[in-house]
């Protein structure tokens, strides 16, 4: 290699680390930010004015079935209740499967299927209730919400005329069905 050569070499290097310290020089001077006093993002916070009372815990917000039920349709419930098929059987009978039988569970006392290995969330949080029309709304529309620590491994249902569908099908898995609650 003569010294033309090497020339040439060094001369490419030092244009490419003058090019790259010329781009870092006017990046900085068009894109200049100062540096704040103290680091992070404040965050402000409205005073309390007095001492407020702890607002009581109504539970999971989820719109209500109630009004519903009447016009809801049992067909359409049967239909969306067919994802459900995988883990619950709905037959009178019927077998537990991942999750327990639903056949009669409108008005039946919360984890009360013999045999079947009920969660302890759940069966601590239905000791002594049943499965109302607005117990199921709420388990139907998040049950991880609803009953914190179950172990339904379920999203959800959204929407409202939807869970009364389903529900209004599962009422109608008796042989002598719940009387539909007066609005």
């Amino acid at each position: 290699m003569d010294s033309f050569e090497f020339n040439k070499i060094a001369m490419s290097v030092l244009g490419v680390v003058f090019i790259v310290m010329s781009l870092n020089f006017l990046s900085e001077s068009l894109f200049h930010t100062e540096r704040p006093e103290t680091m992070g993002y404040a965050v402000e916070v409205a005073e309390a004015s007095g001492a407020a009372e702890p607002e009581e815990d109504t539970g999971p917000a989820f719109d209500p079935i109630t009004p519903l039920l009447a016009s809801a349709d049992i067909g359409a419930g049967e239909k969306a209740i067919k994802k459900c098929s995988a883990c619950h059987t709905f037959e009178q009978g019927g077998a537990n499967k991942v999750g327990p039988a639903l056949w009669d569970i409108v008005n039946r006392d919360i984890a009360s299927i013999d045999g079947f290995g009920y969660s302890s969330a759940l069966t601590e949080y239905g000791a002594d209730k049943t499965w109302t029309y607005e117990s199921l709304n709420g388990f139907l529309w998040k049950p991880k919400t609803y009953i914190k620590g179950t172990s339904m491994g379920f999203a959800g249902i959204k929407k409202a005329e939807d869970r009364a569908d389903i529900v209004a099908y599962l009422r109608s898995l008796s042989a002598t069905p719940a009387p539909l609650p007066a609005e």
